[in-house]
């Protein structure tokens, strides 16, 4: 019996989750290059059961098990090592492509965050969204790089601005929720009792913005991850178009959602073009 089944056995736990928790994610990690799909699990596993903690373990002390986490992360990552099968894959991930501490540490301050804050300035809205969204891109990206340090600086600035349209996304898909049950507020300036269609407008140009900007970044990938962050970007450019096209009131009131044969039929025109080799 070797180490080597431990380790997969890790791997597979960061896999499912993955797949249990997203099947836009998991359909584009499909598209990545087999050598690197693991790796981009390891990191969703990981990201995942932080943002478990903050948004969903009501009934425990999610501070405690948060800082906890976090501790058992970084001893993961000095050990080289961890009988947690998410930090495990994690650490592996870590060191393999040269991830650095500071991109995790930012990522826990806005998890902390959303333990404590309920209201966000703009500053404290851009540092948010820094660490809880466009750091993710940025471990990615290293992953997509391999270790290429001069088209990892280029495409860095593209990285994050994927990861903020995502989360700016995701944020105006949940105001409902956010506000009704976790009774957060991230967008700086807006009052949503009085949310307006200028109010909606104004969020969207600034993500149609990050969006346009990503995609510059996206066609200048290595060929083993463009195709796959293309996916990604598809999904989330369906969903936010659905969004734009939904009246303010819309969005207050209901989560908007892709149906699943939407995505799929997303996911068939992203196959063909991975066919004909162009986006």
């Amino acid at each position: 019996m070797s180490f080597r089944l431990f380790a997969e056995t890790c791997e597979q736990c960061s896999r499912i989750t993955t797949k249990r928790y997203s099947t836009s994610f998991s359909g584009a990690i499909l598209l990545l290059h087999k050598d690197i799909r693991q790796h981009v699990y390891n990191i969703y596993g990981f990201v995942r059961f932080a943002d478990e903690i903050v948004d969903t373990f009501h009934d425990h002390n999610k501070a405690d098990l948060l800082s906890n986490f976090k501790t058992d992360t970084f001893k993961a990552i000095d050990a080289h090592v961890s009988l947690n099968p998410i930090l495990q894959s994690f650490q592996n991930t870590v060191h393999a492509f040269n991830i650095s501490n500071d991109l995790i540490e930012a990522f826990f301050k806005s998890m902390e965050w959303d333990l404590e804050k309920k209201v966000y300035d703009e500053a404290g809205f851009r540092e948010y969204i820094f660490g809880s969204a466009e750091v993710v891109g940025l471990m990615c990206l290293h992953i997509f790089c391999g270790g290429k340090t001069c088209l990892y600086e280029k495409l860095k600035p593209h990285a994050q601005s994927l990861g903020a349209a995502f989360q700016k996304v995701n944020f105006l898909r949940d105001i409902k929720s956010d506000q009704e049950y976790l009774s957060r507020l991230y967008f700086p300036g807006i009052n949503f009792n009085t949310f307006s269609a200028h109010d909606k407008q104004r969020i969207e140009n600034e993500i149609a913005a990050d969006f346009r900007h990503a995609y510059e970044g996206i066609m200048q990938l290595p060929a083993n991850s463009r195709f796959g962050v293309y996916l990604a970007y598809k999904y989330y450019l369906s969903l936010f178009r659905k969004i734009c096209n939904s009246k303010a009131s819309s969005v207050l009131q209901k989560r908007i959602r892709i149906p699943n044969y939407a995505k799929a039929w997303v996911a068939t025109k992203v196959l063909i073009r991975t066919q004909l080799n162009i986006l």
